[in-house]
């Protein structure tokens, strides 16, 4: 994956006039990576007007010069003061910060930094990773792609007397051998009555002939993450009631595949389907956003959903976003579908391809 680290500095030291700063301090693990391409867990990212700079201990010196050629490596040797010297250095004295992403402790040890105004901002850098790049949206591909073909395996592994831990190693295992990196998230297998907790982590409970099962998994390729939810039912006839549930949770994930377009708002978009949950008076059952956006974080902008502040984002071509309607019934079960999507130029093109086929024959 070819990433151009000079235009992220570049589109960085754009804002600076919009910020009212001379420079931007980058210290968290995420936005870190997207602009230098550093996949270490400690270090920091200084951007000014004329120099790039790349702060890392002695564990990373080779790793930070190897992922970061568009940087300066400034080689901490645990000394406060080479701190200090490096922002005399710089010859700034107003630099943004991250309010979502600076610790109290971090802003303590900033403020005894000398002739340095530290200017909070809410989030800078993170809607800039809002539209993914091509090289991007191929890397979250693969990802779906292996998320897809290790989904297609539940129909063959779920059976009764399989607990849903056993079941959710066998497909972390299948993912992991045909090329994921590791786990987007931890995988969620609720089974029976436990499908209706939507974040539900998997336990000793046996499948059982009878059970609704919502398997909810991504893989992570290269940083980047996808996200599949898909709804099951143990045995060749389900009830009546499964059917009810399952048909109009899919025509709330179909209705907002037909009909979200670029330059809605996200609020509108999610009112493509909770309004058929709603009128179908499952209001109270559907309780979460229709969908977030994933990539070198498995939530990330946009945020889908029925809040006042998703009614002033709008959607725009080149953000990835997953649907995902569900509806979730107490001592009764659960059943969430999702797909991960890319907003193209004429509605959402879908990145996730694992077919909908809810029964598992037994």
């Amino acid at each position: 994956m070819t990433i151009q680290y000079q235009q992220r500095i570049t589109h960085i030291r754009s804002k600076f006039k919009q910020w009212n700063v001379e420079a931007i301090l980058i210290s968290d693990d995420i936005n870190r990576r997207w602009v230098s391409g550093f996949t270490g867990s400690a270090g920091q990212v200084i951007i000014t007007a004329d120099q790039a700079i790349l702060v890392v201990d002695s564990r990373y010196w080779e790793q930070a010069a190897d992922q970061a050629p568009d940087f300066t490596l400034f080689k901490l040797r645990n000394s406060k003061e080479e701190l200090k010297k490096l922002y005399a250095q710089t010859a700034v004295s107003r630099i943004a910060l991250s309010a979502r992403h600076t610790t109290l402790a971090h802003k303590k040890m900033l403020d005894n930094i000398p002739d340095i105004e530290w200017v909070i901002l809410h989030d800078p850098i993170s809607p800039m990773r809002f539209v993914k790049t091509i090289a991007e949206l191929q890397t979250i591909r693969r990802a779906a792609a292996i998320t897809d073909s290790a989904m297609a395996k539940v129909n063959t592994w779920a059976r009764p007397g399989v607990n849903e831990r056993e079941l959710a190693w066998m497909l972390e295992k299948e993912m992991r051998q045909t090329g994921a990196d590791g786990m987007a998230f931890d995988i969620i297998v609720a089974a029976g009555k436990n499908s209706a907790h939507p974040h539900h982590t998997p336990s000793n409970y046996q499948l059982q002939a009878g059970d609704m099962l919502t398997v909810d998994m991504g893989a992570k390729v290269n940083g980047y993450h996808s996200d599949m939810t898909r709804a099951f039912y143990l045995g060749a006839e389900p009830t009546a009631e499964f059917w009810q549930i399952y048909n109009l949770v899919l025509a709330a994930h179909t209705a907002v595949i037909e009909n979200a377009r670029p330059g809605m708002n996200n609020h509108a978009i999610d009112a493509f389907a909770r309004t058929l949950i709603n009128d179908a008076g499952h209001k109270e059952h559907f309780g979460h956003g229709l969908g977030h956006g994933v990539g070198l974080e498995i939530h990330e902008n946009p945020h889908i959903g029925s809040s006042e502040s998703a009614k002033k984002r709008t959607a725009v071509v080149g953000m990835t976003l997953t649907i995902e309607p569900g509806i979730y019934i107490p001592d009764w079960g659960g059943i969430r579908i999702e797909d991960l999507g890319v907003m193209g130029e004429y509605g959402i093109e879908l990145i996730s391809h694992c077919p909908k086929a809810p029964i598992i024959p037994i």
